[in-house]
């Protein structure tokens, strides 16, 4: 409980980060990334696209691509919310393979297409349920139940975990026994989640809160109060912190894994987008202003 309070506390005034940003300008309506190695590739209106920091690199038409996205072994793996499926696009050749009919459980796009234990998962149906895809055969191996309105999935540290807004749950998603070991309550309207620095972490988006969920004890151990809001951000984790894309006062926070201490605020308020961590750098994107940005040296922060 002492921790639980000192993370509430924690959510005061920190120092603006004041690392350089370099805005590289996307037009359309850029969102969801997914890193691959020294670029990104983010959803577009029609398309995905691979952006280096010295521009486009390449394109590929989809239909309606959707929520975040899996980049796993030269493939990329994208929801399709107009035709309900899982999309497999070769990275290299920039080229859509196969479109594997699995339904999608939030067409408005807010979900994810994870990568883990050889499998690719995707939350396929509003009712409850997440399907498994074996991406050697490209075909449905296993449809899980779970908590009604399950949208948001992440894979790590053993487990696929998955989010229901509607139920404000965190599932445990055994991917030996493709069954639901845990379930977790949140708090108001939890939506993108990331497994990473020891711990879940969930954003509690009506309560402003980061939750931390232990996955030795499936309990929620710790919150950290960022704003008032969280709404339609993004979380990632890396580099001992976890790095939250918000939608009010910054473009994202950065708070340490291990003491819950926000480190940073960075950059001005751009609304909605997405981030993603890497050793060198982070990149969000700002769909509203038409850009990405490129944050360089993230080891830097706080020091």
């Amino acid at each position: 409980m002492r921790r639980l309070l000192l993370a509430l506390a924690l959510g005061g005034a920190t120092p603006a980060w004041a690392q350089t940003e370099q805005v590289i300008a996307v037009p359309g309506f850029a969102d969801f990334l997914a890193v691959d190695g020294d670029a990104v590739w983010a959803t577009n209106k029609g398309r995905v696209e691979r952006w280096s920091r010295d521009g486009l690199t390449a394109t590929v038409p989809l239909a309606h691509p959707c929520g975040a996205m899996a980049f796993d072994r030269d493939t990329l793996w994208v929801a399709d919310c107009d035709t309900r499926t899982l999309n497999r696009i070769d990275a290299r050749a920039a080229k859509l393979v196969t479109a594997i009919a699995t339904g999608v459980a939030a067409p408005d796009g807010e979900l994810n297409v994870v990568a883990g234990a050889g499998s690719v998962w995707i939350a396929s149906d509003a009712t409850g349920a997440v399907a498994r895809v074996d991406p050697a055969t490209d075909k449905v191996v296993a449809t899980i139940a779970v908590t009604p309105g399950t949208s948001y999935l992440a894979f790590g540290l053993d487990a696929l975990w998955a989010v229901s807004l509607k139920g404000r749950t965190l599932q445990r998603i055994d991917p030996a026994t493709n069954k639901v070991v845990a379930t977790i309550p949140l708090g108001a309207k939890p939506g993108f989640l990331t497994a990473g620095e020891g711990a879940v972490w969930v954003q509690e988006q009506g309560d402003g809160t980061v939750a931390r969920i232990d996955p030795a004890t499936n309990a929620v151990t710790a919150r950290v109060k960022v704003g008032a809001t969280l709404a339609y951000g993004d979380i990632d984790t890396g580099g001992g912190k976890v790095w939250l894309r918000t939608t009010e006062e910054q473009t994202f926070v950065v708070i340490d894994a291990q003491t819950l201490a926000i480190e940073a605020r960075v950059g001005k308020p751009v609304g909605s987008g997405a981030l993603r961590y890497t050793p060198a750098g982070v990149w969000t994107s700002a769909h509203d202003h038409h850009t990405l940005s490129w944050w360089p040296e993230p080891a830097t922060i706080g020091k």
